[in-house]
């Protein structure tokens, strides 16, 4: 028999009713560490006093007026991220998905009113994850996202990950766009190196066609800059942004240059609740301070802790863990161990964790982690792999 919600999770079984900080409670009491952030969306922890203050001052004014008008508070969010990245103009959503479904038609349209309307192809990854919508599981190609929801939506290319030979091969004169993840979150935390980032721009630039980058996870602050793609010195054309910019709340925002986006005009998308007054209310209040170049490199102070403290941590257990990867506050555990059986032993320890593809629990705790937080953690960590030696 069904349940009343919808059975596509495997949930653990774990009721929390508050959090403070790095911190859940669960219903019985109980204290876990977080390091999962809601899956790298809390990026200032839970409950934080100008998220609060910011959410209550303005659901106490307007809660929603759709976009048939204008949103003071989704103009100055727009402005703020104009200033602060590469792009000309922002379109929000309500989340990821929803982006990446803007992105895929921004680019299409795009070509389509340049007269090249032949100029459908999105080349994309093996092991990424741009959502679940239509376009996001084409995109990604799996199997385990595609299977029994055909037919796809057409216009996809597919290719290896790090593969550059194979991308240079696949570009035709039907190619629109390159659709990729800076680090790949579900996919096991794999990284595109700085080297790589430059020569996709530069491919993109040879061919005439688009950059769009799914930095979902990987952006707002994640990796200690603003956006993972500034480590390398190129800017996309196109990015997809949601989980942190709203610190919780949802929102999400389809970022582009004035070239890109030109050809989406009056009436050819459109959001009911995306850039809602309170959603762009606590944004603002997320890029105020996560924008800060001196937040951001905290993060990059409390990223070489972690790693650092990790790396002792798979000296400890080479029976448990093989690597990490990753950058800034976005790493993962490469283990030997199956990786739902680590991320069990860490809730034993009142820790959270993510797993992810290729075997690999994910590390994404707030941005705003404390050192002994920190330390605690690893310690916690610690202990979870001892249980799973002992056992083994």
């Amino acid at each position: 028999m069904i349940t009343p919600i919808l059975p596509t999770y495997n949930r653990a079984p774990l009721s929390f009713v508050k959090g403070e900080g790095s911190w859940l409670i669960e219903a019985d009491g109980r204290r876990f560490l977080d390091l999962a952030a809601g899956i790298a969306v809390n990026v200032l922890g839970h409950a934080h006093p100008a998220l609060v203050a910011a959410l209550t001052a303005q659901a106490g004014q307007l809660w929603h007026t759709s976009n048939l008008y204008h949103i003071p508070g989704q103009q100055e969010l727009a402005d703020r991220l104009v200033a602060a990245t590469f792009a000309d103009t922002v379109f929000f959503t309500n989340s990821g998905t929803e982006a990446c479904e803007l992105a895929v038609k921004m680019a299409r349209r795009h070509f389509h009113d340049a007269g090249m309307p032949e100029r459908t192809e999105i080349i994309a990854f093996e092991g990424s994850f741009h959502g679940r919508s239509a376009a996001g599981i084409a995109a990604a190609g799996s199997e385990k996202m595609t299977k029994g929801f055909g037919p796809l939506l057409p216009g996809f290319t597919h290719l290896p990950w790090g593969d550059h030979a194979a991308l240079t091969g696949a570009i035709t004169e039907n190619t629109a766009a390159i659709l990729i993840e800076p680090i790949q979150g579900e996919g096991g935390i794999r990284p595109m190196s700085d080297q790589d980032m430059k020569d996709l721009r530069a491919l993109c630039d040879e061919h005439g066609i688009l950059l769009i980058l799914d930095e979902v996870q990987c952006g707002m602050g994640r990796t200690g800059r603003l956006f993972a793609h500034e480590w390398a010195g190129v800017e996309p054309d196109i990015m997809m942004v949601a989980k942190g910019i709203g610190g919780g709340f949802p929102l999400g925002a389809v970022l582009a240059r004035e070239d890109a986006a030109s050809a989406m005009v009056a009436g050819t998308h459109g959001s009911t609740y995306g850039g809602n007054p309170l959603a762009c209310a606590v944004g603002n209040a997320v890029m105020q301070i996560v924008a800060d170049p001196e937040f951001l490199d905290g993060v990059c102070v409390r990223a070489g802790q972690m790693r650092q403290k990790l790396e002792g941590l798979i000296a400890s257990h080479p029976d448990i863990f093989t690597e990490v990867r990753g950058s800034g506050l976005m790493l993962g555990l490469k283990c030997k161990a199956p990786n739902m059986d680590v991320i069990n032993a860490a809730y034993g320890q009142e820790l959270c964790i993510v797993p992810a593809a290729d075997n690999v629990v994910r590390l994404l705790p707030p941005l705003n982690i404390t050192q002994d937080e920190i330390t605690e953690a690893i310690t916690r960590l610690d202990r979870a792999a001892d249980t799973l030696s002992s056992s083994g």
